[in-house]
């Protein structure tokens, strides 16, 4: 059971049934469900110890207004999604659950990493220390930034499913093999990496403050992010994990020739999940994607061991600015009665 976009929906084959008219039955066991990469896990760790912190506390209930509850919140679901994954990840995922959409920097891994073994002696009292941030030797150094992140006026994010999925634990494990391996290598591309990031960020800022420029407004955004796709191609290559598959590749760059499509990449850990779309909020330009979407179909390729892309198809998400939020038990009524 997940909301609909979550996950693919052919491995289902026809026994998906939407139950209440917004959470999906897939009729399938979660290892054989195709996850769209939209951070699912983060997700689900972020709402269930948002869940367990309101009914322990006083009131059963977090206010979500409150910095101080929100940044407890955010601690608490890194230090379980973190235990749960088995490694101190990115954390951006989880980050953006209790945040809504931002510009992420993520805490130094030492912070989680010196909690020591679940159940160990004191383990409890240190975790404490940790969620409510004080330990004066070990400082949460989060920076989250909501500025940097909004999409612009006159811009609209897609995100498209193309039905293979991937397991962002695999995936990243690789990855730091080969950072271990290859350090000066990595560090290069990581530095090369972030400093675009960065100027995307800020072009976006510009983008937001300054509306209604010439036609060509946007060619500046659609060449950074073209720079941001070939750092991580190049680090696909060097570390031998499919970041921007070549059949992705295929897809991002073919929906960029349409008219109005901006830009596209393979977000998140990469690795044939969706691929999201930056392209003008124009309903024309919407039924062109739409159209082309609903008839691609790709080969499988031999530099990605023969995978091929399934049927691509527009998810229903749309970014969102907002983050956690408490929900009316009402609409799982249909679930737990």
């Amino acid at each position: 059971m997940a909301d609909s976009d979550y996950y693919s929906h052919s491995e289902s084959n026809g026994r998906a049934t939407l139950h209440d008219g917004r959470f999906l039955n897939f009729g399938v066991s979660l290892t054989q469900a195709h996850k769209t990469g939209l951070g699912s896990s983060a997700a689900l760790v972020t709402a269930f110890t948002a869940a367990v912190l309101a009914y322990y506390k006083d009131g059963g209930h977090i206010s979500l207004s409150s910095e101080n509850e929100r940044a407890c919140l955010h601690n608490l679901a890194q230090a379980a999604h973190c235990a749960a994954q088995g490694k101190v990840g990115s954390g951006f995922d989880v980050a953006a659950a209790v945040y809504g959409s931002c510009v992420y920097r993520r805490f130094s891994p030492s912070i989680l990493q010196g909690l020591g073994e679940i159940g160990s002696k004191s383990f409890s009292s240190r975790l404490r220390a940790v969620v409510e941030d004080t330990d004066s030797l070990q400082r949460w150094d989060t920076q989250i930034d909501k500025s940097s992140s909004v999409i612009p006026k006159g811009l609209r994010l897609f995100m498209c499913d193309v039905d293979c999925g991937s397991e962002t634990v695999g995936l990243v494990k690789q990855i730091l093999s080969w950072k271990k391996e290859y350090p000066d290598e990595a560090a290069r591309l990581w530095t090369t990496l972030q400093k675009e990031n960065e100027v995307l960020a800020q072009e976006l800022r510009r983008l937001s403050s300054n509306c209604g420029e010439s036609a060509g407004e946007y060619a500046n955004l659609s060449d950074i992010v073209l720079k941001i796709r070939s750092l991580i191609r190049e680090m696909s290559a060097k570390a031998g994990v499919p970041i921007e598959p070549e059949v992705q590749t295929r897809l991002i760059d073919a929906c960029c020739q349409l008219p109005g499509v901006v830009a596209g990449l393979v977000p998140g850990a990469g690795g044939f999940d969706a691929i999201a779309l930056l392209v003008r909020d124009e309903e024309e330009v919407f039924s062109k994607l739409k159209y082309f979407l609903g008839s691609y179909r790709s080969p499988g390729d031999v530099a990605d061991g023969g995978t091929g892309i399934g049927k691509v198809k527009l998810l229903g998400v749309k970014q969102e600015m907002e983050g956690l939020k408490e929900e009316d038990a009402k609409i799982y009524a249909n679930w737990i009665q």
